[in-house]
């Protein structure tokens, strides 16, 4: 068949080409120097094809321009030729910049990439002296992503190493249950590879990962070094232990090391939205909280708008799918209002989000009230910012300092930026960024404005989890911007 007559065909064939050939190379890239490849924040690391292209066309709505595939294959094929360190890459930012800067002055690919790498060029592949032991108490929706995640990114050079689960005892039948439970997922869909039930020795095998299943009624009752586990980072994703007394007793066990909760915390625990004020976090530090969902998912937008216009106070409003602490059908519940069926009702409800902000961004502290609506969906939530600013603006003006910081800022891991006026809320499964701004939807007059962020409040915040959790480990993966 003679493609060419059919231009629009000839290029996606073309492009489907050259997104296969970056398959192969994405991955020798990660496996063998720990180097992560993405196209406008969005990783290659084990896409398809057609996930590939379709990263490319982030392009319009990142840089207003058309990144092809070609641009990005002729800077990979630069990296290759001159293999760094570990380090995070976006291949389209970099094609976006050296398109842009060649307009007034001519350099090569070869001069422009070399020049990129030459902070990493003699990083080492692993930037930590020896794997660190990873153990998720816990094995709901959130662990289950955060497997996920451990899992695809396990390499000879990726030193995090999920070593364990632990749940409460069970029944007959609990080990495959499990197991199935991270093999089929109605939200985020199939995991992607192999899982195998080791009934003899109680683990799970997931990608060539030997995952030991413990069950332990309470803390206490584990030895971690029974099982080779050592110095273990121990995430807590039970919503059971809140406060440091509480979450000490995962310290007490031998083999464990440090604890990271997924959960607000109580006390003087520190809060880390992952970003915003990952800084404050200490190798001393035993014990973190990586905050919620929610507060993560603002406050990294409240910070750019607080960094550009200032914030005099406001109002987030968050419109939240139904969780697992609500009822199918109506039920007794402590809670008010949360005993009422959740799939057949909207339930107004409290949310501590908005003053949890100020443990992650003290400049706010006491300028924001909350409340919030859980919705008869079951992942992806929204909030409405409602804020009086510091100073007048304009629609345009305050997307386009939000595109930036989503685009080149130190805030591009946690904010995604949308400009289409179709999207809705399924549209946003899988997102990596905490928070996607939706920029069609803002309201602004004067010094007032109305943003509506998006918020995947299961793999989005995993992802940050991850980030808290890489940073407690001592893994800091350098992004080259």
């Amino acid at each position: 068949m003679n493609t060419k007559r059919d231009p629009h065909l000839h290029t996606y064939i073309v492009e489907q080409g050259l997104a296969e050939r970056m398959i192969p190379v994405v991955g020798d890239l990660y496996r063998e120097r720990g180097v992560i490849v993405t196209v406008f924040g969005r990783k290659l690391m084990n896409s398809s094809t057609i996930e590939i292209i379709k990263a490319h066309r982030l392009a319009l709505t990142m840089v207003e321009d058309n990144i092809s595939l070609e641009d990005t294959s002729e800077i990979l094929q630069q990296i290759v030729a001159n293999p760094p360190g570990s380090c995070r890459i976006d291949i389209g930012r970099w094609a976006h910049e050296y398109k842009s800067a060649n307009q007034s002055a001519a350099q090569s690919t070869a001069q422009f990439v070399s020049a990129k790498l030459q902070p990493v060029l003699d990083n080492p592949a692993s930037v930590l002296d020896q794997p660190q032991d990873v153990v998720l108490y816990g094995f709901g929706r959130i662990g289950r992503i955060m497997a996920r995640l451990l899992i695809e990114r396990t390499t000879s050079s990726n030193p995090m190493r999920l070593r364990a689960i632990v749940v409460r005892g069970g029944r007959d039948g609990d080990l495959a249950k499990r197991a199935s439970l991270l093999r089929r997922d109605s939200i985020h869909g199939p995991f992607n590879g192999h899982i195998a039930v080791d009934h003899e020795n109680s683990a799970i095998i997931a990608n060539g990962n030997f995952i030991k299943v413990i069950y332990a009624n309470q803390p206490e009752d584990i030895d971690y070094t029974e099982y080779g586990i050592e110095n273990a980072l121990i995430v807590d994703n039970t919503g059971v232990f809140k406060d440091e007394k509480s979450l000490s007793r995962h310290l007490v066990p031998k083999g464990s090391g440090k604890v990271l909760l997924t959960a607000p915390a109580g006390g003087a625990i520190k809060n880390i939205v992952y970003g915003v004020n990952h800084t404050d976090i200490d190798q001393a530090d035993k014990i973190l909280c990586a905050a919620s969902c929610t507060t993560n998912a603002i406050t990294p937008v409240l910070k750019a708008l607080n960094d550009s216009f200032g914030i005099e106070n406001g109002h987030v409003e968050t419109v939240h799918s139904y969780t697992n602490d609500q009822n199918l059908i109506d039920n007794y519940h402590s809670a008010d209002r949360r005993g009422r069926s959740a799939p057949l009702n909207m339930v107004l409800t409290t949310t501590g989000a908005a003053k949890a902000v100020s443990k992650a961004l003290p400049e706010l502290e006491g300028k924001l009230t909350g409340n919030a609506i859980r919705v008869p969906t079951p992942n992806v939530s929204m909030a409405v910012i409602n804020a009086n600013l510091g100073k007048s603006t304009t629609k345009d003006e305050l997307n386009d300092h939000i595109r930036e910081m989503s685009l080149d800022g130190a805030l591009c891991q946690q904010i995604a930026y949308s400009h289409s006026s179709e999207v809705v809320s399924s549209d946003f499964v899988g997102t990596p960024e905490p928070a996607i701004f939706d920029s069609v939807a803002t309201i602004v007059d004067g010094n007032r404005c109305v943003c509506y962020v998006w918020y995947d409040n299961e793999y989005g915040y995993s992802t940050q989890v991850l980030r808290v959790m890489q940073h407690m480990a001592g893994l800091k993966i350098p992004n080259i911007a």
